[in-house]
């Protein structure tokens, strides 16, 4: 499967979530997933990526013409393929089309954008790919609250769980993915 894997791109993280995604990135390339990103050097992507490279995985960067020619964030220079887009929202379209699994790992603003995008075309029926979110150090239990708290209100019309599994542990989100992959070849 290619697995869209969206998150930090800061290098000022704690080291426990670029360790575990990197663990995350490793064990998914040795079971011969392609890893679909923002081609980020550093941080959550960086560290995922690297993880995908030392597994032999291949990996696609996509990111935009401007990150490159402004020096915004480096970029990850072992990808496959780089795809350079024009805009943010043309690298986010490029990555949710070339995936087939999209894996939320802790980030920050652009990260809450692109797992609050994918769920909004799920909800729509746009796309029916698992989207796991990866709760390294329980970075994730406040959003979980909201979520529940905006269904017990109403503002969400649905059992927003549904559209998405919560894993916390390197091992569980593998198996996971593992178990989307079987159903795919089925």
């Amino acid at each position: 499967m290619k697995i869209c894997i969206f998150g930090a791109a800061s290098e000022h993280i704690d080291d426990i979530y670029k360790t575990e995604t990197e663990k995350l990135g490793y064990e998914l390339a040795k079971l011969n997933h392609e890893l679909v990103f923002g081609a980020g050097a550093s941080g959550v992507m960086g560290a995922t990526a690297r993880g995908f490279t030392r597994g032999g995985g291949r990996i696609t960067g996509v990111i935009p013409d401007f990150f490159r020619d402004e020096g915004i964030e480096p970029i990850y220079h072992k990808c496959d393929d780089i795809i350079y887009t024009s805009t943010m929202a043309e690298r986010k379209a490029t990555m949710e089309d070339k995936a087939d699994a999209f894996i939320i790992a802790p980030g920050g603003v652009g990260t809450f954008e692109e797992f609050f995008e994918v769920i909004t075309l799920k909800q729509l029926g746009r796309h029916n790919k698992p989207v796991v979110i990866f709760d390294i150090n329980e970075y994730y239990a406040d959003l979980e609250r909201f979520m529940r708290l905006s269904y017990e209100r109403k503002f969400i019309s649905f059992e927003i769980n549904a559209l998405y599994d919560v894993t916390r542990t390197v091992e569980s989100t593998v198996e996971l993915i593992q178990k989307h992959a079987v159903k795919e070849t089925q």
